[in-house]
Formats: C-alpha cells, sequence, structure tokens
C-alpha cells in the first residue's frame, strides 16, 4: 500500500476571503510527482506480423477516473473509488490532490481519498502541466472554497483544447475569472460561494461539461446546463456526485439540472470499465486477423465501433451481459477485411480517442476509406508514422483518404514515434500487422491511458517487449 500526502508546492495562495480562511498545512512529502516523473521513456520492439487468441481484461475507465478524482474535493471525509486504472494520468492526478493537502492511499486497484485536510486552493502547476483533466478541480475548490488558482493545463498536443466554456460557465455561475501570468485565478463574487445559473456550452465538451457539474453542485441555487456532453464517463460522474449528494438530474441528456447542497460526503465508488481501451483491443483482434474475448464491457458504450467492424466483416458476439468475443480470422467466407468511411463526434458519434487505432486497422483492409477528424484539428500526427510501415495515407488538414493495402502487400517494421496517448497505441496495431521489426519510442505516452497493455498483447500471443535505453541506465 502507498500512502500519498501533501508535498506541498511552496506557492500557499494568501486568501481574501475572511469567511474561507484556509492554513499552509504542514507535508511529508516534498514533492508527490517525484515518485514517478523520473521514470525513463521505454522502448517497444514489436515482431509481427501477430496471431492473437485468449481473453483480455478491461481495466477501468482513465477518463471517469479522473474526473471523480477531482470530485472528491467536493466531499468531506473519505471516498473510496475501486477499479481505478493503474497509469501515469491517475498517479499524476493523486499527486494533485496530494498537493492541495488531501490523503490518498493506494491499494492495487482502490483509492481511498481524504480531503478534510485541504488546506490550499492552488495545486501543483507541474502536476496540472502534465495532464489536461488536472484543470478540472477549479470546479470543485470553487464550489467548496470560494476560490482557486489554476495551471493552464497540459497534455497531449492534438490541437486547441481552450478552457473558455469551463471560464465562461464558471462566471455563469457567479465567480470572477482572470488569466494571470499562465494561471487562471477564480474567487466567488458575493465573497460567500457559487450561484446557481444557466450556461449553454457552444459545444457538448466533455471536460467542461464536467468541470461546471461539480462546481454547479455546492451552488446555492438551481443551475441548468444545456448542449452537455453525454459521454458515459459523465454519466459516471453523475452517479458519483449523486451517491455523495449531489441532486444530478438529466444525466445522459443533452441537459442537466443541479440543485445546489451546501455540504457533500465521501461514498464507495466502483470505476466503469474502460471503452477506449475495450475497442483497442477490439481493433487489435481486427488488425491481427484474429479472434479474442475481453471483459468487462458496456455494449452500448462501443455501438459506434462495433457497427463499423460489423460492417468491415469483423463477427462481434456478446457472450454475456458484460463479455464481448471479437473474430476476424479468415475464412472460406471471409477473406478479408473491407474498408469503411467514419468520422468523429460528441457521444453517441464515433468516439476521437478511437479514430487513429482505427486508421490502423483501415491500412490494411480491402478498399478506400476517408476518415474525418471534427473533434481535434490535430488529431492525425500518427500518419506521418504510420507511412512509415508502407501505409497509403493522403492527408488534407483533419481529413485522411486511406487506401488500403494491395493484393499481397502487408505493411513493414521500421522505427516509429509516438507523440499522443491514442496516435501511440495506432502504432503499436500496426506493428501488430506489420511484417519484422517496429521499434516505437515515446511510449510514455501511451502508458498515461493504457494498463499494462504490453503484458496485456503479450498474453494474447504477441511478440512485445518493453525495454529501458542503455543510456538511461547507465544514468
Amino acid at each position: 500500500m502507498a500512502t500519498f500526502q501533501n508535498g506541498g508546492n511552496g506557492n500557499i495562495l494568501q486568501h481574501s476571503n475572511p469567511l474561507k480562511p484556509l492554513k499552509p498545512h504542514s507535508h511529508s512529502l516534498s514533492n508527490p510527482l517525484s515518485l514517478f516523473s523520473q521514470t525513463p521513456d521505454p522502448k517497444l520492439t514489436i515482431t509481427g506480423p501477430s496471431k492473437l487468441s485468449g481473453h483480455v481484461p478491461i481495466s477501468g475507465s482513465k477518463n471517469s477516473a479522473l474526473s471523480i478524482l477531482a470530485a472528491t474535493l467536493c466531499c468531506s471525509g473519505t471516498s473510496k473509488l475501486t477499479n481505478v486504472p493503474n497509469v501515469s494520468d491517475t498517479r499524476i492526478m493523486a499527486s494533485i490532490l496530494s498537493s492541495l493537502g488531501a490523503q490518498i492511499e493506494v491499494c492495487d486497484d482502490e483509492f481511498l481519498v481524504n480531503t478534510d485536510g485541504v488546506r490550499s486552493v492552488e495545486p501543483s502547476s507541474d502536476g496540472i502541466r502534465k495532464i489536461r483533466a488536472g484543470f478540472f478541480v477549479i470546479g470543485p475548490l470553487l464550489a467548496r472554497f470560494g476560490e482557486a488558482t489554476v495551471a493552464l493545463p497540459g497534455g497531449c498536443d492534438i490541437g486547441a483544447r481552450p478552457v473558455d466554456l469551463h471560464i465562461r460557465g464558471l462566471r455563469a455561475l457567479g465567480a470572477v475569472v482572470e488569466l494571470r501570468d499562465g494561471k487562471v485565478q477564480a474567487h466567488a463574487a458575493n465573497g460567500r460561494g457559487l450561484v446557481g445559473g444557466r450556461f449553454q456550452l457552444d459545444y457538448p465538451s466533455v471536460g467542461a461539461t464536467e468541470t461546471l457539474m461539480m462546481a454547479a453542485c455546492m451552488a446555492d441555487g438551481v443551475t441548468v446546463l444545456s448542449n452537455v456532453a453525454q459521454e458515459p464517463e459523465v454519466l459516471d460522474l453523475a452517479r458519483f456526485l449523486t451517491d455523495s449528494g449531489a441532486c444530478v438530474e438529466g444525466a445522459g441528456s443533452n441537459k442537466l439540472v443541479i440543485k445546489g447542497k451546501c455540504q457533500m460526503h465521501g461514498c464507495e465508488c466502483p470505476i466503469s470499465p474502460d471503452r477506449i481501451e475495450a475497442g483497442t483491443f477490439m481493433l487489435a483482434a481486427a488488425i491481427s486477423r484474429s479472434c479474442i474475448s475481453m471483459s468487462p464491457v458496456i455494449p452500448c458504450h462501443l455501438k459506434c465501433l462495433i457497427d463499423k467492424l460489423s460492417l468491415a466483416g469483423c463477427k462481434v458476439r456478446q457472450c454475456n451481459h458484460e463479455t464481448f468475443e471479437i473474430s476476424a480470422a479468415s475464412t472460406d467466407v471471409i477473406e478479408d477485411l473491407r474498408a469503411f468511411d467514419f468520422k468523429t463526434g460528441p457521444f453517441p458519434g464515433f468516439p476521437t480517442d478511437l479514430q487513429p487505432q482505427t486508421m490502423a486497422l483501415l491500412t490494411t483492409c480491402s478498399g478506400s476509406s476517408t476518415v474525418e477528424e471534427f473533434v481535434f484539428e490535430k488529431r492525425m500526427g500518427h500518419v506521418k508514422e504510420l507511412l512509415k510501415l508502407g501505409a497509403r495515407i493522403q492527408l488534407c488538414g483533419s481529413t485522411a483518404l486511406v487506401f488500403g493495402k494491395e493484393k499481397g502487400s502487408r505493411l513493414r517494421g521500421s522505427r516509429l514515434v509516438a507523440t499522443d496517448l491514442r496516435g501511440g497505441m495506432s502504432l503499436v496495431l500496426a506493428g501488430l500487422a506489420a511484417e519484422g521489426t517496429t521499434e516505437i519510442t515515446g511510449t510514455a505516452h501511451i502508458d498515461r491511458g493504457y494498463e499494462s497493455f504490453e503484458k496485456k498483447l503479450q498474453f494474447l500471443g504477441a511478440d512485445v517487449k518493453r525495454s529501458i535505453p542503455l543510456a538511461c541506465q547507465m544514468a
């Protein structure tokens, strides 16, 4: 069991709200990020082509876990989160909470988070700049303590992901929000706390929806949020908030009605299975022309992908309420998979987080495909790496024309660089299908969102090895 306690960042905000004084706090770790920030970037070596078989367990949702970890700041007492994936993003979020004064105990996939010791409203800037989800803490901090100072977020470089929707929504709840020296500084205009209000999002942003949900849960009065995100992760957060004493109505629709509560309490919350990881392994089976099963999976979360894979010629069978089997093995009937077109969009549309992996599959299918990215304008960084393997792709802005394989041809192994989380995983999938050896660096990006992914692939029969560069071992 590991215990995270506040490490402080040496920069405790001096608070102006006399009703909610926050005092400097003691700490036992000088920098909780140091627990894992110095890990050298490993290299993956994949020898293909691979044939997969067997069963793969799906971890808890990384995206759900991050928002729910932030939401524990709304609660007094201890929150118990189970099925939390052991990925670098969740560890960084733990360090962000501990920099505020929260105490976190981690045992396997279980997080115990106690926020009674929170004494700062300015989290570690180092942590916030590592993951975009770190910015989510601005909502609960502002709601519970009346003020917050949070650095602008980091994460994968996949295009503009502005926080203007977060800021405008918080202003609609009675906050004064300013941007100074790369940080967002906010406080309740009335000197007491947020107030209920109405806000319509220009775009159904998941991050903005979740931030405003958390802020509204402790605002005085009723808040109505419209054109909100409908992703499963939003439902997961609403379930946690409701179990913690909040009143959230309409989760899963495009309008939320939230009745503010003056106090919330910790609860026990299992994290739902990761739909993006499940979809990635479905695509791994397809690109390797294999048959595997996986669980737990929530079928309605993956309907778009299942429909496209079925159109391509894969057989997807639901074995029970949480187990899927996907088969793309060649038969007398199905000689090869067929190409298909798709475009990304908010849920229930095709997930942008599965676009790069699906494009990798399409490079091995018969026929041509059009891939349109409508969520992140720079989510095509994987294309130039796929070209190194022999893929045939023409890129025009956020639209890619993918020409499938020619008769008798295969992708060929090469040296590749992962530059973001999902794009990096698309290279892994392509390496499974490629002839020869594929080496991938920059895999720390992939570790942000996939728990033990190379071990899971090894168990399915893939020849995947992780190694640390010699120079890092000698350092």
